[in-house]
Formats: C-alpha cells, sequence, structure tokens
C-alpha cells in the first residue's frame, strides 16, 4: 500500500486573499511569494516539531464558537512575542499560554476571522511523558 508521507500543504478560503497574505507576512514573518503563498520546507522545522493529522468532532469548540472547520497550528519560536506581534496587528487573542510537556501554546483570532494556534515544541529531551 502507498502511504501519505507528509502534509503538502494548507489550503483554505478568504475574503481578500492578498491582505490576509499581507498580514501574515507582516505580523509572523511569511515569506510570502508573488503568486501569493508562503512555502515551509522540512529542514527548518525545529526539533522536536511534527506535524499532526486529526480529525475532531462536529461539535468541537476548538476551533472557536463559529461554523469554522478547521485550524492551523503555527510553528514558532516564541509563542508570547508572537502573540505580542499579531495582537499590534489586531488579531484577538483567545485563552491563555498554556505550557504543556509538548511544548507551549497560545491561541489568536486572525483578521479573517479564523483561530489560529501558535507552537514552540519541546525539544525531544525535555519532554517527560513518553512517547
Amino acid at each position: 500500500m502507498i502511504k501519505v508521507k507528509a502534509i503538502g500543504g494548507v489550503f483554505f478560503k478568504c475574503e481578500d486573499t492578498k491582505s490576509l497574505a499581507h498580514w501574515y507576512e507582516k505580523h509572523l514573518g511569511f515569506d510570502i511569494s508573488e503568486h501569493g503563498f508562503s512555502m515551509f520546507k522540512p529542514r527548518e522545522m525545529p526539533a522536536g516539531g511534527f506535524t499532526l493529522w486529526t480529525p475532531f468532532k462536529a461539535d468541537t469548540d476548538y476551533f472557536g464558537d463559529g461554523p469554522q472547520q478547521f485550524m492551523f497550528n503555527l510553528i514558532v519560536d516564541d509563542v508570547v512575542g508572537a502573540l505580542a506581534q499579531v495582537k499590534e496587528g489586531g488579531a484577538e487573542i483567545v485563552g491563555e499560554v498554556d505550557d504543556t510537556d509538548y511544548g507551549v501554546f497560545g491561541w489568536f483570532i486572525d483578521p479573517a476571522g479564523f483561530k489560529v494556534e501558535l507552537w514552540n515544541p519541546a525539544s525531544p529531551r525535555a519532554k517527560t511523558k513518553p512517547d
């Protein structure tokens, strides 16, 4: 059987694609191409980082209160610093920063209304729970 090796992209609809891309470029350092996408290479993933594919129940509130059908998780070096940057750009910070065995998590609502999760992975040696 052929197996999927990785997530190849995250694709979603929004009203003003150029404005949203510019916002992510300005407030989270996305390198936006002339075609409007940002590429993240596996070798740039920090130690302890990984990509998940996870179905959630239809009635989950983890993605927020609205009709949002997905949420993306962005890996950053500093969750608190990144939240400050996006807040400066007009994002709404949601909940409290959560420091777990898997790393630090934080959430915000972007200008298009999407709830986004930020994650700074714990180093592999820092985990206290077995894999």
